[in-house]
């Protein structure tokens, strides 16, 4: 337990020191967000805004779970390679956020190359978890053994790239507003805390043996996107850009993958798999019919132009993040019950 404490502690404040000097050092070399043009117009007026604060969360979590596992703890093989996708796609984003700055146009790494980075990340996690771990390869819900449908290592990892792909995608189209996606990863974190922590007092009904690794990862990821709220708050006074919801996307998925919760995960994130069908529904409905179903996709920006203040969207998103963190967490126990773990 006081590992975990070190973790989203230690990752908070490397979170917020780092992030106030990201915003002194971005603003003193001018380097700033293009915002889309046919965007809302409220979001003209924050052009300029310092990005790329994903840095911040990474680093923050990085120095969290890393200097948390230093003090009366070890590191795992499952810990370190799920930290490595998340810097892995932390790069990635970077490389694209850089490009849009340095460009100063919306415009960053092309659809292709983006997804091709991404690929890099999701399959070398994939082979890393299939020959360096003990990572089960069943499709699970709940536990590894829950749907008694094991994909193999081929498929498992095909299963894997997928869901990184899939969730690093979604949380990248969920940061548009201040603090909407960085709140939202709070959540979802926090979910994956109690989810690797009740597995480590429960090994003998998930078997997970890097359970607590896990946990402690988690919560150094709850304290890294906390801290960076502090100044991503509306009105932001910075953005994560692509380099923090690419990681935080990442890092869901792969933390789902490595604690056997991967048909657990649209839940959790279920504003996230909210999100991401908005725009599937926007381009579906656009393409085949010549209409819209909202007025802007993602339907953050829908809610923006039918009158809500930005800050009400982000609340009001919050809560219906909230809900579905509870409703999974709720789940994950009803089945530790069902399977006689509350005897």
């Amino acid at each position: 337990m006081i590992r975990l404490l070190f973790a989203v502690a230690i990752a908070g404040v490397v979170s917020v020191v780092g992030t106030r000097l990201l915003i002194t050092f971005l603003r003193k070399h001018s380097i700033g967000q293009p915002i889309r043009l046919d965007g809302p117009q409220g979001h003209v007026s924050k052009a300029g805004t310092p990005t790329m604060g994903g840095v911040a969360i990474v680093v923050g979590a990085l120095a969290g779970y890393g200097i948390s596992d230093l003090y009366n703890g070890i590191f795992t093989r499952t810990g370190l390679i799920v930290m490595l996708a998340i810097l892995g796609s932390g790069v990635v984003g970077f490389i694209d956020d850089w490009l849009k700055v340095s460009r100063e146009r919306n415009l960053g790494l092309g659809k292709r190359t983006k997804l091709l980075g991404l690929l890099v990340v999701a399959v070398g996690y994939a082979l890393l978890m299939i020959h360096l771990t003990d990572v089960h390869t069943e499709l699970s819900f709940t536990r590894h053994d829950s749907l008694d449908i094991d994909l193999g290592p081929w498929g498992w990892g095909l299963w894997a790239v997928l869901l990184i792909l899939g969730t690093s995608n979604a949380v990248n189209l969920t940061d548009g507003l201040d603090g909407l996606a960085a709140g939202s990863s709070v959540f979802a974190f926090a979910a994956f805390v109690v989810i690797g922590f009740w597995a480590f007092r429960n090994e003998e009904i998930y078997g997970i043996p890097h359970a607590l690794d896990l946990s402690i990862l988690a919560a150094a990821m709850v304290g890294a996107s906390a801290g960076f709220m502090w100044w991503n708050a509306a009105p932001a006074r910075i953005f994560m850009g692509d380099t923090g919801s690419l990681a935080l996307g990442t890092g869901m998925a792969a933390l789902a993958l490595a604690t056997n919760t991967h048909l657990l995960l649209p839940i959790i994130g279920g504003l996230f798999v909210m999100e991401t069908l908005s725009v599937i529904i926007q381009v579906f409905s656009f393409q085949v019919f010549r209409t819209r179903v909202f007025r802007m996709a993602p339907v953050h920006h829908h809610f923006e132009l039918v009158g809500w203040p930005e800050t009400t969207v982000i609340i009001r998103l919050w809560i219906i993040t909230g809900f579905a963190t509870a409703v999974a967490l709720g789940l994950f126990y009803a089945d530790f019950v069902s399977v006689g773990g509350a005897d």
